[in-house]
């Protein structure tokens, strides 16, 4: 079996900053200065929710493409929540999905299905397994 996504994460000797290499790309993951960090890149959260938002926007472009509808600029937001239940602390996340042209409603309701259909949002539904071991 191939792996076939790889990112190399080192994590420095300065606090929390990572230096993070995947394909020809450098990217840094840090955390704010009020958490101990440096501030110099985005937190492991931020990059999750950038993968989230980057990934459907993505998809529900190649979708657009495919059926000929011009959408225009593609917008997600994507947010963590959090709420103090009584079984305790739960966390999800959200997303605002809004095109730059007008939509009909059955355009509306096909690509917020396809919007799911994201891999990486899949993978953080819990359809991908994390095998984690020691070297």
């Amino acid at each position: 079996m191939a792996n076939i996504k790889n990112a190399e994460v080192v994590l420095t000797t300065k606090n929390y900053l990572a230096e993070v290499k995947t394909r020809k790309h450098f990217l840094v993951i840090d955390e704010p200065v009020d958490s101990g960090g440096g501030d110099n890149g985005p937190t492991p959260v931020e990059y999750l929710l950038t993968a989230i938002g980057g990934c459907v926007s993505i998809t529900l472009r190649m979708y657009a493409e495919r059926k000929g509808w011009d959408v225009g600029k593609i917008t997600v937001n994507v947010f963590q929540k959090e709420a103090l239940t009584p079984e305790g602390e739960k966390k999800w996340l959200e997303e605002e999905i809004s095109f730059e042209k007008d939509i009909t409603e059955d355009q509306r309701k096909r690509l917020l299905v396809i919007a799911g259909k994201c891999p990486v949002a899949k993978m953080v539904k819990g359809a991908t397994e994390i095998v984690s071991s020691i070297q």
